[in-house]
Order: C-alpha cells, then structure tokens, then sequence
C-alpha cells in the first residue's frame, strides 16, 4: 500500500460517525493518503472532530459542505481541493440520495432530486476529475464509485434510487475504456447492506439470516475493498463491478 502515501484522495458523502465514507477516510488515511471529503447536513462540531481526527493520522485534510445537487458542484469541489491540498489522483464517489417511493408515489421531483445526487454529480465529478488529471503530471489515477447491488436484483420501494444508482454501473464500465490509455482505473463496489445509520434492529433481525458469515456488513469492510481498488495493487483492474457483500442471500 506505499502507492497511497502522500497521494490526494476525494470522498463524498462524509456525514457521520458510522457511514461508509467515514470508514473509507480513515482506512485511506491509515496508509498516508491526504483527504478531501465532502458532506451535507451533516453535525458541525461532528465534522470538526473528524478532521482534527485524519489529521492527527499525519495526513493533510479538508473538508467542504456542499449540495451535490448543484449542477457546479464538481468543479466547486475539484477548485477547492487543488487550492487546498493539490491535484488528487484518488476519486470516491460514495454520497447518494435515497427516499422511499414505489410505483404509486414516484413522481418527477422524486426522480429528478435522485437523479441529480446519485447520476448527475457522480458522472460530473468523474469527467472533471479525468479531464484535470490528464493536464497534470499524475501518473495513475483511481475513480471508484459505490453501487447497492442494482445487477443483482430487484428492490421493490425504491425505484428512483434503484434505477439512479443502477446507471452507476453502466457508467462506470464506459468511462472505464475512455480512461484506460491515461492510466486512469474505473471500478464500481456493491457493498450490499450495511450496518450503517440506516438499520434499526428490526432491519437487522431481518437481514441477520441472509448472511451466511454470521453478521451483518460493516462500514469497515466497504473500506478495505475501496483501499485496495485505489492502491497499485489493483492496477490491472478496471470497468469492474465488484460485489463485496459477504455471501449476503437474496430473496
């Protein structure tokens, strides 16, 4: 993992103790990277303690509220990191918008405040962060974008968030072959449920048996597979979607 010493990483969606862009900011951190991560109603004295936190892991750090929702957000992020911190090689696309809906209350604001988190900022953030990396002296980049096991399955409530972050994958597969001749990887990681802010203890009963190692995912575990897809020794990887959800049984 020395690759991730010293290089500049961006994670979006940073916005609490147990989130999944929490654990990916440490786990990068633990092995040198400087961290930009972004976040959006989010506890400020929170967002505080967790800076000085990165940064007491000897990297730099900073931090940036922000709607991703706004149609400029990515160069509003990118503009801030390079002021700040430098050229990042290193993209994490993890924040995402999610309400329930269903066929009989879908309606095109619900669509529309979906698709502007979950596609449009993380496509954005993508090409502005290839198109930057290309002009600079950067040898090797890393985009890695979150999915929830769109391929896999269906889910029934959510089809705004469903069909928002299944383009994700399609997504990234495409932007994947464009990016290769500048050394630029582009992979996707399905977490599969994990035991986030978003569980209560009867979704937990509930998901419990799905599992056949015994527990339910962990932020921590996300992190480990992202740490890996942005370190070199995953530099032969790219357009993949990788499923790291633990045996989790569908159905």
């Amino acid at each position: 993992m020395n690759y991730l010493q010293g290089k500049i990483a961006i994670v979006t969606g940073v916005s609490g103790e147990k989130e999944i862009g929490t654990a990916i900011c440490r786990k990068l951190a633990s092995y040198g990277t400087n961290i930009f991560f972004t976040h959006w109603n989010s506890n400020h004295d929170w967002i505080i303690n967790f800076r000085q936190e990165i940064e007491n892991m000897n990297v730099l750090c900073g931090e940036m509220k922000i709607d991703l929702s706004d149609a400029n957000a990515a160069c509003t992020i990118l503009n801030r990191v390079s002021d700040k911190l430098g050229e990042p090689s290193i993209l994490v696309n993890n924040a995402a918008h999610s309400t329930s809906d269903g066929y009989l209350q879908l309606d095109a604001k619900t669509l529309d405040q979906h698709y502007a988190v979950n596609m449009r900022a993380t496509f954005l953030l993508s090409v502005e962060f290839a198109r930057r990396f290309k002009k600079s002296n950067l040898q090797s980049g890393r985009i890695i974008n979150i999915t929830s096991g769109q391929d896999l399955g269906p889910m029934p409530g959510e089809l705004a968030y469903s069909a928002t972050k299944g383009a994700i994958s399609a997504f990234t597969r495409s932007l994947a072959q464009e990016l290769a001749p500048f050394g630029i990887t582009v992979n996707a990681v399905n977490p599969g449920p994990t035991d986030s802010t978003w569980m209560t203890d009867e979704i937990r009963t509930f998901l419990l048996p799905k599992f056949p190692m015994g527990r339910i995912g962990e932020p921590d575990d996300a992190a480990r597979i992202i740490a890996f897809l942005a370190s070199d020794e995953a530099k032969w990887i790219t357009g993949q979607i990788i499923h790291s959800e633990g045996g989790f049984i569908r159905g």
